[in-house]
């Protein structure tokens, strides 16, 4: 009768340890912080460090443009090749992977002009062929 609670009293112990670390683990981040460190925000949105305070940090969201977030609001700290990969879209080796990578400017050439099949008609037929079907026009029916 007793066991029941006690496996329930040791789940939520272990439950609460792992959200303990991780706020742990976040609190460290965000210690990590300097001035010019570039950050992701809880909201997605990336910045560079300005100016930490006790429970606020002054971000760079453009040049020149500024906004105050509170400290709990910083999603990561980025380090500096990987937020320059994804705010100014910088690669290590630019030089090589523009020359291995091609991007198509549309689909048609990932096709093959051998295997195409012929294309349907979609132009619009003229008014007299379409107007007669078995002798009827449009919107007449036959009466019973």
């Amino acid at each position: 009768m007793l066991l029941p609670f006690i496996v329930l009293i040791g789940a939520m112990f272990l439950m609460t340890r792992s959200a303990k670390k991780k706020q742990a683990q976040a609190a460290e981040m965000r210690n990590q912080m300097q001035p010019g460190t570039g950050v992701r925000t809880i909201g997605g949105m990336y910045a560079t460090v300005k100016e930490i305070q006790d429970e606020s940090v002054l971000l760079e969201v453009a040049p020149g443009v500024h906004a105050v977030y509170a400290k709990n609001a910083i999603g990561a700290v980025l380090d500096d090749a990987e937020y320059n990969r994804i705010v100014h879209g910088d690669t290590e080796d630019e030089g090589a992977a523009d020359s291995e990578t091609v991007v198509p400017d549309d689909a048609s050439s990932l096709t093959d002009s051998a295997d195409e099949a012929p294309k349907a008609d979609l132009t619009k037929k003229s008014d007299a062929a379409e107007g007669e079907k078995d002798g009827k026009t449009d919107g007449e029916t036959e009466a019973k």
